[in-house]
C-alpha cells in the first residue's frame, strides 16, 4: 500500500496490524466507530530512533513536519482535584496550556503530566501517545488545523511506528472538542 503522506517503506491499513499497537491502541482500531471507516487509518513501520518530531521529519521528509501532531496528556487541578486531557496540536505549534486548556477544563491551574502519569494512565510509550486508545472520559482537544488537514501523522502508542489519520476523524474522537487557540504559533 501506499502510504497517503510521506515516503515509507512499509505501509497498510491500521486494522492489519493491530499487533504493532499498543493494547488501547489497537482496541480503539478494533472498535473504531467514527464517521471515516477504520481502514482508513495507516500505520507505518518506522525506526523509534526517530521518533520524536524534529528527528522524524530530517528522517524521513521535512514536508511531513506541516503534516504532524503532537499529542500531549496536561493535568488540570481544582479544589484538590485532578482532570486529564489530551491535547493534539500541529507539530509546529505548542499547547496554549494556561489559555485555552486551562479555561477549557475549568481548573484553576494547568501544566503538562508528568512522564510517569502520561505513559501510566495512557498505556502507551512516552513519544509515541496517540489520540486513539485514550481512557474512557479523558477530554481529547483538537486544534482546528489538525482537523482541517487530509492526513495527519501521529504517534501509535509506541515509539516504533506511526499513524495516518485523516484530519477529519479526530473530531470524531471519544471526548473530543474542537477547541479554537488550542494550538499558537
Amino acid at each position: 500500500m501506499h502510504a497517503p503522506i510521506g515516503h515509507f517503506d512499509n505501509a497498510r491499513p491500521a486494522p492489519d496490524c493491530l499487533d504493532e499497537l499498543t493494547r488501547p491502541v489497537a482496541d480503539a482500531v478494533r472498535h473504531w466507530s467514527g464517521g471515516v471507516p477504520a481502514d482508513r487509518i495507516v500505520y507505518v513501520d518506522t525506526d523509534p530512533q526517530w521518533a520524536d518530531t524534529a528527528v522524524f521529519v530530517e528522517h524521513y521528509g521535512r514536508d511531513l513536519l506541516e503534516q504532524s501532531a503532537n499529542c500531549v496528556v496536561v493535568a488540570g487541578r481544582r479544589a484538590g482535584e485532578t482532570t486529564l486531557a489530551a491535547c493534539v496540536v500541529l507539530s509546529t505549534a505548542r499547547v496554549d496550556v494556561n489559555g485555552a486548556v486551562r479555561r477549557q477544563l475549568g481548573v484553576r491551574k494547568a501544566s503538562f503530566a508528568a512522564m510517569d502519569v502520561a505513559t501510566g494512565e495512557t498505556g502507551m510509550e512516552y513519544g509515541g501517545i496517540t489520540p486513539l486508545g485514550l481512557p474512557d472520559g479523558w477530554p481529547v482537544l483538537v486544534d482546528p488545523a489538525v482537523v482541517d488537514l487530509p492526513y495527519v501523522l501521529v504517534g501509535s502508542g509506541r515509539r516504533r511506528g506511526k499513524l495516518l489519520v485523516p484530519g477529519k476523524a479526530f473530531a470524531d474522537l471519544p471526548g473530543a472538542v474542537v477547541l479554537e487557540g488550542l494550538g499558537v504559533a
